[in-house]
C-alpha cells in the first residue's frame, strides 16, 4: 500500500481525493474515506488535493496512524 488516509479523514471526511482519483481507487467508508492497495498507482494526485493532509505514505506513518493501515487493509478484506 503506498498512501494510507489517518485521521484528519473521520473529522473532514470531503472527499476531494476520490473526485481526483485516476483509477477510482477510494472508497467513502463509514467513517472516513479509504484506499484500495490493489487498485493505486502511486500517482499521488489524492495527496495534492487533500485539504486536511489526511494521506501519508505507508512508509512515512508514524506508530499513531498505523492503526489507520489496519483499518484500510480491514476495509478492502470484505
Amino acid at each position: 500500500m503506498a498512501f494510507v488516509i489517518t485521521g484528519p479523514c473521520e473529522t473532514e471526511k470531503a472527499g476531494e481525493c476520490a473526485t481526483v482519483c485516476p483509477v477510482d481507487c477510494i472508497e467513502e467508508g463509514k467513517d472516513q474515506f479509504y484506499i484500495d492497495p490493489d487498485i493505486c498507482i502511486d500517482c499521488g494526485a489524492c495527496v495534492a488535493v487533500c485539504p486536511v493532509d489526511a494521506i501519508v505514505e505507508e512508509y512515512d506513518m508514524t506508530v499513531e496512524e498505523e492503526p489507520y493501515l489496519e483499518k484500510a487493509e480491514a476495509f478492502f478484506s470484505k
